[in-house]
């Protein structure tokens, strides 16, 4: 009985692997099975030619300490959860820039820093509203690393110093800092390279 169940499973393979076989030969020989390629001419020959794109590789992760890769495991999270905010804030900050370097009308500015204001926090006030301390103290950073700026340098631009100096005297109070910049080669090599690795 076992060697029939054997003998009846080993033909349904081999007829499984013939049917998908005879079927790739069939698409192979079809009138679509020329792929064209960029190509470049040495010597007469013509040989195919293509750009790959970078890739970096990693060394496996060693951590000391167990409790090493709980901190570093936690700082990944966060950063995951912060980086896409931190890309839109840079996307948004340049679109902005541009708008408003195609007009000198300060009233047109305002209006145009508070339309982006409120397309901002109807997106993303609830979900910016549930970042822990430490996520909120990354994307400070992280936002610096897109736009160039500190958050500070951000909001005193497009609201005015006053409007800066609050939200960085609030900021305080919590123990962050909107002047804080990125120091990719510094204390923020970490989420440098956690960055490098999702890009």
């Amino acid at each position: 009985m076992l060697y029939f169940y054997t003998v009846k499973k080993s033909l349904f393979i081999l007829l499984t692997i013939c049917a998908a076989l005879s079927s790739a030969e069939a698409l192979a020989q079809g009138k679509n099975d020329t792929l064209l390629v960029q190509g470049i001419v040495i010597d007469q020959d013509t040989v195919p030619f293509a750009y790959l794109p970078v890739v970096n590789v990693y060394a496996s992760r060693v951590f000391k300490s167990k409790r090493e890769q709980v901190k570093y495991t936690k700082l990944r999270r966060d950063v995951l959860k912060v980086w896409p905010y931190a890309k839109i804030a840079g996307e948004k900050f340049k679109e902005l820039e541009k708008e408003l370097s195609m007009t000198d009308d300060k009233r047109v500015q305002k209006a145009l820093v508070n339309k982006t204001e409120k397309e901002i926090k109807e997106r993303f006030e609830n979900e910016l509203k549930n970042l822990t301390m430490t996520q909120g103290r990354i994307l400070i950073k992280l936002i610096d690393r897109q736009t160039g700026n500190t958050s500070y340098e951000v909001l005193q631009d497009l609201k005015g110093n006053i409007t800066a100096f609050f939200w960085q005297s609030l900021a305080r109070l919590f123990g962050s800092n909107l002047k804080s910049h990125y120091d990719p080669e510094g204390e923020d090599q970490e989420i440098e390279k956690i960055i490098r690795s999702i890009e």
